[in-house]
């Protein structure tokens, strides 16, 4: 994973190319969602901020993640019913929720499945984002595929 400098730079360049600059509030919800690719939730992402900034309010983070997301530094994740989760691997994967222990695990997604996924669509439909989501299982033994940034 690159260093906090590296990842603060990016931050910078990026939110500067959606005109906007870097807060210390940005740089640090931007902070918490690399150190734990975990799929968080706005409480969790709070939560962990918090701790770290203890001024910061719910608002603030939600206004932190809306411009994360606008700015394509992190994608929302929608599984069911559920609160909407923030994941920061923006290479293209699948997501592996395990029902017994509500973990969600990262699940790339080579050229050659993307396009067998766009093969089965019927002629006249264009793919703009895929979300794929598998439910089961993981045995404990299950390898963590680390999340990728580009």
């Amino acid at each position: 994973m690159p260093d906090s400098t590296t990842n603060t730079e990016a931050l910078a360049q990026r939110l500067a190319g959606c005109g906007l600059r870097a807060t210390p509030q940005r740089e640090i919800v931007y902070q918490v969602l690399q150190e734990r690719r975990d799929h968080p939730t706005a409480d969790e992402i709070f939560a962990r901020v918090k701790a770290k900034m203890p001024t910061i309010s719910l608002a603030t983070v939600y206004n932190c993640l809306e411009t994360l997301v606008q700015c394509e530094l992190v994608k929302q994740v929608h599984f069911e019913r559920e609160s909407t989760r923030y994941c920061s691997n923006l290479v293209e994967h699948a997501h592996f929720i395990d029902t017994a222990t509500g973990r969600i695990f990262d699940v790339p997604l080579s050229a050659a499945n993307l396009s067998q996924l766009k093969d089965a669509l019927p002629p006249g439909f264009t793919i703009d984002d895929v979300e794929l989501s598998f439910r089961g299982t993981a045995a404990a033994s299950a390898p963590v595929t680390p999340a990728t940034t580009p």
